[in-house]
This record gives C-alpha cells, sequence and structure tokens, in this order.
C-alpha cells in the first residue's frame, strides 16, 4: 500500500504566513483547512502523498509498476552533477520521480491516479515522468478505468536535453489511446503547471479542472515579461483566467474536489456499465404513449403570431431551470479549449432518470436583463458552438446519449462571431452531429432560429415544445426583407408555419412535447416533468438501436427532406 495518510501535524508550525495575503494562521486551523487560507482561499503547495490523503478513499491506493528509466543520459554537470541532485531530490521527497501513481478509488469510484510532485526538481518532465505517466495510462487502458492526472511542474528537465522533449510525445500517445478506448481522463491543475507539461499530457484530458490561483501556461510570466517587455496583467495564467478563455472547464476549491471527481467518474465512465445502469434507474411507470405527441390531431391548432410570442416569453423554462428539475449531479463543463467560453451555451454530464446523459444547450438568461446580456440573449457565438462540439466528442467518446436542448432567435450576428468563424463553426457541428454514433434527442424548447438552432439540432429524434417555433428567420427578418415592412411579423410568421402542429406536420419533428395548460412560463415543474417524460420515452426507443443503425437513420431522416416522397432511394442515390 502506498503511504496517503499525511495528516500529521509535525511538518506544520504553530504559525504559517499565507503567502498571498500575509495574514498569520494557526497551524492547526490550516491543517483543518486543507492547506487553504481561510482569509483569501490561497491555496498552499502539496506533495504527491498529501494530495493522494485528501482526493482518495482511505486504504484504497495501490502502487503501479515502477517504470525504471535511464538515470543520466547526457551525463549532464552544471554547477553540480545530475546525479547529485536527484540523489537529494529523493533524499527529501522519499519519491523516486516527481509523480507517484496508485490505482484507488475516490468516492467509491475506481481510477488510475498519476500525481505529480513539485518538490522534486520543480515537478519537471523527464525520463522518469514520462515512462511512469505512460504506465499509469496503459494500466487505466488494461483496467478500463479512468486515469486522474493531477499536474505540478516547471517545464521539461533540462539536465536530460531533447529526451526531456520527446516525453511530450511520449505521454501524449498514451493519452490518445484512453481516447481511441473510450476511457475517460480529467485532469486536475494545480499550482504551477508549465512548459512541456502544460502541452502534453495535462491539457489533453477530456475534462480539466484547476485548484483557485492555479498557474499554468507554456511559457512562464517572466518569460513573456522578458520576451515582449510589457508588464502583464493581474491574474494572467491563473485558473480564473484560464477558465474565462475558454482553457479549463471549471475551478474547484480544494474541499469540494473529492466529491467533484466522484461525481464525474460515476458519470463519464457508463461504457463499461450498461447493464448497471438500467439497473440504477429507478422504478417509474411504464410509458403511456402520450409524452410525445405524434399524430397531428392531437396537437393542437395556433396562431403562429401567438405561438413566437409564448415561445420568446422571458419567463419560460431556460435550459438551466430544465437542468435543475431533470438531471441529478449535473456538473457544467466549459470553454471552447481555444479561447473562450461562451455563456449562450451550457453543457455537461448529468444523470436523468438514472440515465447517464451529456446534456447541452442555449441559454438565454431567464427574465433578469444583466444575466440575458451576459447570456448574449441565446445567441452563440462561435467559441459557443464549439464548445458544443467539444462535448459531443466526448459524448462520443464516453458512450454517452446526447440531449440538446434548443432555444435561440440564432447565432450571433455581430462583427466579433464573424472574425471567429461563426460559418465554420456551425457547419462543422453539422457534420460532427450527422455522424456521433450515440442516440440523440434534441428538443426546441423555445425559439428555435435559423442555423443557429440547427447547429444542435441534427438528431435521431427531434422533438419541438407545445409552445414552441422553429424557421429559417425571424417573423420581423422576413418581413423586413420580403415584405420590406418589419411590421407585417404576423403575416409572416403565418406564411412561414413555424409552430408546432405546421412542424409536425411538414415532418421537420417527430413529435410535439406537452406543456402545461397555461403554458410552460405558468408551471416550469410541470413543463419539466413532461419534457423529462418525453426524453425518457425517445431514448427508450433509441437506446437498443446499434451505432450503425443510428447514424444510417439519421442520415436518412434528413435526406429525406425537400424530396417528394418516392422519389428517394436511400443510401447511395445520386
Amino acid at each position: 500500500m502506498v503511504g496517503t495518510d499525511d495528516r500529521s501535524t509535525a511538518d506544520v508550525p504553530d504559525w504559517v504566513r499565507c503567502e498571498r495575503c500575509a495574514v498569520l494562521i494557526y497551524g492547526k486551523r490550516f491543517l483543518r483547512s486543507l492547506r487553504v487560507c481561510p482569509d483569501c482561499g490561497w491555496h498552499s503547495r502539496l506533495t504527491a502523498r498529501q494530495r493522494l490523503a485528501l482526493l482518495l478513499d482511505p486504504g484504497s491506493a495501490t502502487p503501479i509498476r515502477h517504470v525504471e528509466p535511464m538515470t543520466d543520459p547526457l551525463e549532464f554537470v552544471d554547477s553540480r552533477p545530475y546525479t547529485d541532485r536527484l540523489l537529494d531530490a529523493r533524499a527529501s521527497t522519499g519519491l523516486r520521480e516527481a509523480v507517484l501513481c496508485v490505482t484507488g478509488r475516490i468516492e467509491g469510484q475506481p481510477a488510475v491516479v498519476a500525481v505529480m510532485d513539485f518538490e522534486f526538481l520543480g515537478g519537471s518532465l523527464g525520463c522518469g515522468v514520462g515512462a511512469q505517466i505512460t504506465e499509469a495510462a496503459r494500466t487505466s487502458l488494461r483496467l478500463r478505468l479512468p486515469l486522474v492526472l493531477v499536474t505540478a511542474s516547471g517545464g521539461a528537465r533540462m539536465q536530460e536535453g531533447v529526451l526531456s522533449l520527446m516525453q511530450m510525445a511520449k505521454t501524449s500517445q498514451a493519452i490518445s489511446e484512453l481516447d481511441e478506448a473510450g476511457i475517460l481522463v480529467v485532469s486536475l491543475i494545480t499550482d504551477p503547471t508549465y512548459g512541456g507539461v502544460a502541452a502534453s499530457f495535462a491539457t489533453l484530458a477530456d475534462v480539466i479542472i484547476a485548484e483557485p490561483g492555479a498557474r499554468m501556461g507554456f511559457a512562464g510570466p517572466r518569460v513573456i515579461e522578458q520576451t515582449i517587455r510589457e508588464t502583464l496583467p493581474e491574474g494572467f495564467q491563473t485558473a480564473e483566467f484560464l477558465l474565462a478563455h475558454g482553457m479549463v472547464d471549471d475551478v474547484v476549491a480544494r474541499p469540494a474536489l473529492r466529491g467533484t471527481l466522484g461525481r464525474l467518474l460515476s458519470l463519464c465512465s457508463p461504457r463499461d456499465r450498461a447493464d448497471g445502469a438500467a439497473a440504477d434507474r429507478p422504478d417509474t411507470a411504464g410509458p403511456t404513449g402520450d409524452e410525445i405527441l405524434r399524430q397531428l390531431e392531437d396537437v393542437t391548432e395556433q396562431d403562429s403570431w401567438e405561438a413566437v410570442q409564448l415561445a420568446r416569453h422571458p419567463d419560460r423554462p431556460t435550459t438551466l431551470d430544465y437542468v435543475g428539475h431533470l438531471l441529478d449531479d449535473f456538473h457544467e463543463l466549459h470553454g471552447d479549449r481555444l479561447a473562450d467560453d461562451c455563456a449562450a451555451i451550457v453543457g455537461g454530464p448529468g444523470r436523468l432518470d438514472g440515465r447517464p446523459v451529456m446534456l447541452i444547450g442555449h441559454h438565454k438568461g431567464g427574465p433578469d436583463l444583466a444575466e440575458r446580456r451576459r447570456r448574449k440573449f441565446g445567441m452563440p457565438e462561435p467559441a459557443g458552438y464549439r464548445k458544443a462540439a467539444r462535448l459531443m466528442r466526448m459524448a462520443a467518446k464516453l458512450g454517452l446519449p446526447l440531449v440538446t436542448l434548443i432555444d435561440t432567435p440564432g447565432a450571433n450576428p455581430g462583427p466579433a462571431a464573424e472574425r471567429g468563424g461563426q460559418a465554420v463553426a456551425i457547419a462543422e457541428n453539422l457534420r460532427l452531429m450527422s455522424r456521433l454514433p450515440v442516440p440523440i434527442v434534441s428538443v426546441v424548447i423555445g425559439e428555435g432560429g435559423s442555423g443557429g438552432a440547427l447547429a444542435l439540432a441534427v438528431a435521431d429524434r427531434v422533438l419541438v415544445s407545445a409552445n414552441g417555433v422553429y424557421s429559417v428567420i425571424s417573423p420581423e427578418g422576413c418581413a423586413a426583407i420580403l415584405w420590406k415592412d418589419a411590421e407585417a411579423g404576423p403575416a409572416a410568421a403565418s406564411a412561414l408555419r413555424l409552430h408546432a402542429r405546421e412542424l409536425l406536420r411538414l415532418g421537420i419533428v417527430d413529435g410535439v412535447v406537452p406543456e402545461p395548460p397555461d403554458g410552460a412560463h405558468q408551471d416550469h415543474a410541470g413543463a419539466a416533468g413532461m419534457l423529462g417524460a418525453a426524453l425518457a420515452a425517445a431514448f427508450d426507443e433509441l437506446t437498443p438501436w446499434e451505432p450503425e443503425r443510428l447514424l444510417q437513420e439519421r442520415r436518412n431522416r434528413f435526406h429525406r427532406f425537400g424530396i417528394e416522397a418516392g422519389t428517394s432511394s436511400g443510401r447511395g442515390a445520386p
């Protein structure tokens, strides 16, 4: 067993001075707060053993096989021989290398865990670290267990020269094997994580979580400032900066880490637990047949303009309102991994009636005007669609059914969106959704505006709420262009045939989700119950299908649009 119980007070003085706010903290209080400053929230560094004691269930750690690396391939000497530095690091930390790798459990969930230790030569990436990270990934692959990486590193180990550089490629290849095998990888970024570690396995994970204040980047701040001869802004490269710029999924304080990781592990590794997932679902009454209205006579005729007003009602339940009612253990994931996190798209894994799913949706922000502005009124920029695409790929890798909730006036029309490649981002999503090998159910819960809506709606089952609308353009936009009069919106709405009954007649949607008698905006809980029942009914139909059938039926569904009945010959038709 690995010695992970690090609750001794021997290494903590009676008083500790916070490195950020300089307040004095009573040593025992510092330990009780998990070495976090109770005044400013500064997270002190932990050793690898301290980190394992924090994250793993007591007594669950078992070391994985140690791979013996080349010790001193360059026979490197600076002011001291490299071999002397290695001996000192091993003596001071009790570790053989700058990473400690074990199998264990987090909140009862089995995983392979690799924890780096900054006290061992600055957590530098050399042949030894590369060998152990690769062995951890291979152990994860062999046991089909999720891999959790905890990073702390100043970069590549210079004393091993270009061989240390090669470890970036070696560890990245190891992660790619887990991608191919559909095995979850989670990174926990701790302070600091730089250079070769940041530019390889640390940022290739499916989910990247960071401790508050943790810094991550390729080049360190001193190098950047010396190169550009400018002072960097406050908070540059911190976890909070990275979250705002789409590089990490979440910032989680130390006391919440074990619970957060445990929930993610339980949600995101269902591929080998298909039988168990069904068993975990609560006993509910079977489907009654009216969860989804599929016949025209069951759907009430509406005035098109009235339907538009109801679809836009500011009190209609938002995606996050529905999430709150329908999903257990939902964890919102952030960022496009390129440059931004668009708040108009939200998404993450959760449990729908016991079934692990990935949910992605437009989010207008509800009735509060300031929040609606922050959410861009539900009109995503390219970063939003790229975030959605990232989560879709994650769902495909892990075998998670996909739910998309659509409520947008359309894609963001601003110049920043155009500079960011709005058209390309939408097109990429249309292609990606066409080939995702998992069941997809899309529901227009409010407005379905043009390509901005379709970018989340290439699905096996497309549904619309009873008071939802779906159109190629807004009625006002259509009126301004064709009627030359924006006031002709009601006439345009009628001509566009955009309400639920017409959408069902045209075959654009496969069914209509009922709403409470006075509308979803009057009864969020009731609307959520009806939506949940419809989603469960749709997934019950789709779950038995093999990926090949899902893909073929999805292609056929969209191939039929615009072709007279009987003229399509299906796959291979010209």
